[in-house]
């Protein structure tokens, strides 16, 4: 092994090859022209006149040196692939601070949580695959939708990961935080895997990979099954499949991916506590058997990169036909006492888009400088997206069925600038700009209701990194950000519900936060984090029970702390723990007969890994737990706490086979996945007469009981 002066290096104690050796970064305080570029490339070392020769590895942790925040790093890929994973979304809690559960059937996006924020299905999350963004605006379930069930959690090459609104690059929905998860252009080798569980778990992946020159063709499908522990089974049916051809060098190239996923399923939403105390329905029962939804997915992307003495370009590009259709029940009879309140949810849309950035090294007056520029589009055509009132999956009345289209434009620069030898800083601005075009084809109010409009927005960024010795850095940052709002809203003048007029909300919403934090890292093999954050919202997007929604709502301000702790301890064992505290409130004054709290706001999270690999056996144990939080404004119902042990284990009988066994909730626990505070009535109930205005009541999803998957995979 032979090691390298930071001339050669971006990140301290980085893997590369010079002219056939391998090297190993030298940790120093010597200030490289392109210290900290390559973040959004994977964080590979570089040298003075060209960017890396070969990448050893995938992304790697953020570093003493390369990281221009504490809350920012790449996940190692033993990592997240090791972890036993329920569902595909699942792979997003190994971002520090995130917690992905399920309140409705497998098909249906995660529920996240991360930095204060209940995040509904990805709200103020942003969550990217191969390059296309996955969260929905103005989506038929909720703004910012972000399903990851067509996923392939084998096939993720890398998870990278930022918090806060502090980065130029960083856009809509991306306020609490975000993560880009890349897939392989290779694989080390064709396999296929067989898994079969408790509950009619079935689930075949084949995938594969060949190379000609410069030339690579991967491909791969997924097949899945899943009844669940639920009472009515969910019947889950599900076919993916991925296809990507890339051809060129590690400096120079380009990929064409194409997907495809189609799935079905029979959903258990939440049910009253009372039910579940009296009796009258089991923890995995369901007051709707009819219950559950349908989602298509087919995109093709593609991705050009130039990687020279200059600088870094790339150039990107995607199409996306999506189709969902969703059917829930969160009140049973309390609104419709004979056909109960079942409604569907729509979403039919086209999606397009394209990006280019350029990085550009150089010095200033002596002063090492690197530029950051970008530009991007993205084009939402959506043919339908609608809200109906059903019983058995029947329409039985129109509330919305609009069509809709929107483009945000954005624009970026951000300077990176080495002002010492130990403090470097960052600023930059980021522009977007929204144009939408609602048409109401509601029959009533659908007219009135229509409309067009723009929303512009202007964020600032920046960000100071200081170190303190070789082995510690400290950081500031601070920004603006935004989550755009659902455009139906912004053009709404009547309540289709109600008949009552309805105030408009703006088209983007802004957000400010600031951040301190510090990194300490005395060797490759030890890394930990703190960080200090607080984020002020204009407008909360409040999750709506009865609606199956968000709405826009008050102003808010969070505030929290964060640690992290990654230790290898040795060739065998690794350890992992996070843990996060946050307060999230309204501002101002509360409305009559309100309080400040904001409801699901998640308060304490920790996050526990252990991990020993040694020769052929590979095992890993999770440990998450999920704080009790106000489950209403004025904090007088508080959710429970939740705590899920999860364990992982692999051994390879010879080259080619490997057997798994995975147990999820190891310990039994009867937690709650979600949590919620709201009036409903039952079929019953209203028979009874006890309904009246609604039974107010904790209504719950719970998380699913000790069980196994076991599989195996040949390797050709």
């Amino acid at each position: 092994m032979a090691y390298a002066d930071d001339a050669g290096c971006m990140n301290n104690w980085k893997l590369f090859i010079r002219n056939g050796i391998e090297m190993r970064c030298r940790p120093t305080l010597a200030r490289p022209v392109l210290l900290g570029v390559a973040f959004a490339a994977g964080g590979a070392c570089a040298q003075q006149s060209h960017l890396p020769e070969v990448e050893v590895r995938g992304p790697r942790d953020a570093a003493i040196g390369s990281a221009d925040s504490a809350s920012e790093g790449a996940v190692e890929r033993e990592s997240y692939q090791m972890r036993p994973k329920l569902r595909p979304g699942d792979i997003v809690e190994a971002v520090p601070g995130v917690v992905a559960t399920q309140h409705s059937g497998d098909g249906k996006a995660n529920q996240y949580f991360l930095r204060g924020f209940n995040l509904d299905h990805g709200t103020d999350f942003a969550v990217s695959v191969d390059g296309m963004p996955v969260n929905m605006p103005t989506h038929g379930h909720g703004q910012g939708f972000a399903d990851l069930n067509f996923l392939i959690p084998e096939l993720v090459s890398g998870v990278r990961y930022r918090k806060g609104p502090y980065f130029a690059d960083g856009g809509d929905f991306s306020l609490a935080g975000s993560a880009t998860l890349d897939y392989f252009a290779a694989l080390d080798a064709p396999f296929a895997e067989l898994s079969f569980g408790a509950n009619n778990f079935r689930r075949l992946l084949a995938a594969g990979s060949g190379t000609v020159q410069d030339q690579t063709w991967l491909g791969a499908i997924e097949v899945e099954g899943n009844d669940g522990p639920w009472d009515v089974a969910e019947n889950l049916k599900k076919v993916n499949a991925v296809l990507r051809y890339s051809q060129g060098s590690p400096t120079r190239g380009f990929s064409l991916t194409g997907m495809a996923y189609k799935s079905r399923w029979t959903a258990t939403d939440q049910v009253p506590q009372r039910l579940i105390d009296s009796g009258e329905l089991s923890r995995f029962g369901s007051l709707n058997p009819s219950d559950g939804g349908e989602t298509e997915r087919l995109s093709l992307s593609g991705k050009w990169f130039d990687k020279g003495p200059d600088g870094e370009t790339t150039l990107s590009a995607y199409a996306i036909d999506y189709r969902f259709k969703l059917f829930s029940d969160f009140t049973y009879f309390l609104n419709d006492p004979v056909n109960g309140d079942q409604f569907e949810q729509v979403d039919r849309r086209h999606v397009f888009g394209a990006q280019a950035t350029r990085t550009l090294p150089t010095r200033i007056a002596g002063i090492d400088v690197v530029a950051s520029l970008g530009a991007s589009w993205r084009g939402d055509r959506i043919g339908q997206v609608g809200l109906y009132a059903t019983q058995d999956r029947e329409r039985l009345s129109t509330v919305r069925d609009d069509k809709v289209s929107q483009d945000l434009f954005s624009l970026y620069g951000q300077q990176l600038v080495y002002l010492t030898d130990r403090l470097r800083g960052y600023v930059g601005l980021r522009g977007d700009l929204l144009r939408y075009d609602v048409q109401g084809r509601e029959p009533v109010y659908g007219a009135a209701n229509s409309g067009r409009g723009h929303d512009s927005l202007a964020s600032p960024k920046a960000g100071l990194a200081y170190a303190l010795t070789p082995q510690q850095e400290l950081y500031l940052n601070a920004g603006v950000g935004f989550h755009s709002n659902d455009v139906r809203g912004a053009t709404i003048t009547t309540d289709p519900a109600s008949g009552l007029p309805a105030d408009r909300v703006p088209a983007l919403v802004k957000g400010t936060g600031s951040e301190i934090g510090w990194r300490l890292q005395p060797s490759e093999d030890f890394t930990a984090t703190v960080a200090l954050w607080q984020l002020k919202l204009d407008s909360e997007l409040v999750y709506v029970g009865d609606a199956g929604s968000t709405e826009p709502g008050r102003a808010s301000r969070r505030r929290g702390v964060e640690a992290t702790l990654r230790w290898k301890l040795d060739r065998a064992w690794r350890l992992e723990l996070d843990g996060a505290v946050s307060r999230a409130r309204f501002r101002g004054d509360a409305p009559e007969g309100e309080g400040n709290y904001i409801d699901n706001a998640v308060e304490k999270v920790l996050a526990a890994g252990v991990t020993y690999v040694a020769g052929p056996l590979t095992t890993s144990l999770r440990l998450r737990y999920l704080g009790p939080r106000a489950l209403d404004t004025l904090n007088t119902e508080r959710s429970k706490s939740s705590t899920l042990l999860n364990l992982g284990m692999r051994y390879a009988v010879d080259p080619h086979l490997t057997l798994g066994l995975d147990v999820f909730n190891l310990a039994g626990r009867k937690g709650n996945d979600i949590e919620y505070a709201y009036a409903s009535c039952t079929a019953g109930e209203v028979a009874r007469g006890a309904c009246g205005e609604g039974i107010d009541d904790h209504h719950v999803h719970p998380m699913e009981p000790r069980s196994a998957r076991v599989s195996a995979r040949w390797t050709f």
